[in-house]
């Protein structure tokens, strides 16, 4: 338990879900638990990889510490996602989650 006044820096998890239901479900859930948090949602494996890459719209956005992969997404698979994510020296230290 952590002493009363103790400041809780937001963690950073990128949630790459296509399901809307599945995305407000994990919201719900993270709140419910209070759990400290900036979630950020891709919808697809392109989109997964420029958040992750940070590229176009996304190149200022903060990395993930934690990624939660649907592996059954529309045009780039998660598995593939997995593959470039274990594949990149700057982003295989970040657990992910299928």
């Amino acid at each position: 338990m952590m002493a009363p006044g103790t400041k809780v820096e937001p963690v950073e998890i990128l949630l790459v879900e296509d399901n809307p239901v599945d995305v407000m479900m994990t919201r719900e859930v993270f709140i419910s638990a209070r759990v400290c948090n900036n979630l950020h949602v891709a919808e697809d494996g392109d989109e997964a990889t420029d958040f992750l890459f940070k590229r176009g719209k996304y190149s200022s956005v903060p990395s993930p510490k934690i990624i939660l992969l649907d592996l059954n997404l529309p045009r780039k698979d998660g598995r593939e996602v997995l593959a470039e994510i274990k594949g990149d020296p700057s982003l295989r230290h970040i657990p992910s989650s299928s």
